[in-house]
């Protein structure tokens, strides 16, 4: 139950620093009502302590690419879109190490579903990723605005990384209801959809539709390992090996060394590291090969 340490990981959440946290979050501010929110330059920094904030984590793909070797981590994924020129020149300039993800929006309709064909086709990317409760006007889950979206998922052969649980921003949670997946699973089998930030308070809920679902996983973003949660770990270590994949959240909100010393402490079989910290993620995103 050791973490080992010689086998390279893969970060299924990263962002390239811009030295300006706010700035990541200037989408939410037209759905944030209480003053506070407003105030704060990261939204959710009442739940976080000790975000990366010095100047090591200040701009560029060079702060990542040291903080990555420094803790063992092979390749992360990032955010790419036209409007993030870091993100396409990371990318670009280190293909070997940073793997694109797409933000979509469903609220664009077809518009959204051939900026995704773009982002796959010309920058490369190999996931989608989404924010139901930061939509604007939100979107649930299992809403049918999203379902072009899938439907180009599955053509395209790729996954989609997607918020569930309580969101940290104090915005609606609704969209983010963990049952929603049961209909998306139901309607779209080969889907790969992986959930974000937790689930929570239904991770019992989503162990289950794990079980059931055979396309369905968690990975564990913007969670400290020490709040793992128990339903996660305990089902990594039974049924669910291959369904739970690593993902950080630095520099957003956690830094890599905080996550990577209270990784030992998670209670892991030998078995499963492996497959959290690098197999499941190279399988879904289809870079095994």
């Amino acid at each position: 139950m050791t973490m080992p340490t010689d086998v390279p990981i893969v970060d299924t959440m990263m962002a390239v620093p811009t030295g300006d946290h706010k700035r990541w979050y200037k989408f939410l501010s037209p759905l944030l009502r209480d003053a506070e929110s407003h105030d704060m330059e990261f939204p959710v920094e009442y739940m976080f302590k000790d975000v990366p904030k010095d100047e090591r984590f200040s701009e560029g793909p060079d702060v990542l690419l040291r903080e990555m070797d420094h803790w063992n981590v092979e390749r992360s994924m990032i955010d790419v879109s036209f409007q993030n020129p870091k993100g396409v020149a990371a990318v670009s300039e280190h293909p070997d190490r940073f793997i694109p993800c797409f933000g979509v929006d469903p609220n664009k309709g077809m518009e959204g579903v051939r900026e995704l064909v773009r982002a796959h086709d010309e920058l490369g990317a190999r996931a989608a990723s989404a924010f139901p409760c930061g939509l604007n006007p939100q979107v649930a889950i299992n809403d049918r605005r999203f379902y072009p979206i899938y439907a180009k998922c599955c053509e395209l052969d790729i996954p989609i990384f997607c918020c569930a649980g309580i969101p940290g921003p104090r915005v609606p949670y609704q969209p983010q209801y963990v049952g929603h997946i049961d209909d998306v699973c139901y309607d779209f089998p080969e889907l790969r959809f992986v959930t974000r930030h937790g689930c929570e308070p239904w991770t019992d809920l989503m162990v289950k539709l794990m079980l059931k679902w055979p396309n369905l996983y968690y990975s564990t973003s913007a969670f400290a390992p020490k709040y793992y949660p128990r339903d996660i770990v305990d089902y990594a270590n039974t049924r669910g090996a291959d369904r739970v994949i690593y993902a950080g959240y630095f520099p957003i909100g956690l830094s890599l060394e905080r996550i990577m010393t209270e990784m030992p402490n998670v209670p892991f079989k030998d078995d499963v590291w492996p497959k959290f910290l690098r197999e499941n993620a190279l399988r879904v995103l289809k870079l095994d090969g």
